[in-house]
């Protein structure tokens, strides 16, 4: 697992908007960029800019994923057929990290890659500690029996600031089923994400 170096709500503040939807965001009370230049003027994007812009939004919003991880994960879309944008978000929405998030076993990303890679999920009965997993439709993925007495996944399922999406089905509150791979407009970001802008910056 990558270790995380920086404050994750750095984000928020470098893209002035509230990527995770989290209450605890501080763009919540400042909505400009961190540092003592974060309040001056905000120059024009060049082309580049908006495309790397948007690359880093989609990278951070799913944990920080590696470089190497993302763009691997652009080849993989672009050889696929169909719309390489929705192709892209339809892998990182596979990956078993963000199945862990999106059944609300943990209340950030970043605590679903936690609890994978300390072995307390399993994927259809088996154990797996291995965050960047690619979840297959009709998985199920399930909480440990030590995890289910964890105080951070019982506060996590009674957060009221998301709901479970479609393509994720519940059984109890300790395990899901995959249902299927979701297209962009069905996955539940809280602010607009441009794939279309990260497959024109890497295809430059």
């Amino acid at each position: 697992m990558t270790k995380r170096t920086a404050s994750k709500y750095k984000l928020d503040r470098r893209m002035g908007e509230n990527i995770w939807g989290r209450p605890k965001s501080p763009v919540n009370r400042r909505d400009y960029g961190p540092g003592q230049h974060g309040q001056r003027r905000k120059g024009k994007l060049s082309d580049y800019g908006i495309q790397l812009r948007a690359k880093q939004k989609l990278k951070g919003y799913y944990g920080d994923v590696t470089e190497k991880q993302f763009r691997r994960a652009y080849k993989e879309a672009a050889a696929m057929k169909g719309d390489t944008s929705q192709n892209l978000i339809g892998l990182l929405e596979q990956r078993l990290d963000m199945v862990v998030y999106r059944a609300k076993f943990t209340p950030t990303i970043f605590a679903a890659r936690q609890l994978v890679s300390h072995g307390h999920i399993r994927v259809n009965d088996v154990k797996c500690n291995v965050a960047s997993r690619k979840v297959v439709p009709g998985d199920v993925i399930s909480l440990s029996d030590k995890a289910k007495e964890m105080l951070l996944v019982i506060e996590a399922q009674s957060l009221a600031e998301r709901d479970i999406p479609e393509y994720v089905t519940p059984d109890g509150t300790d395990k899901v089923t995959y249902v299927r791979i979701p297209t962009l407009d069905e996955v539940p970001y809280p602010v607009t994400m441009e794939p279309n802008l990260v497959v024109e910056f890497y295809s430059r």
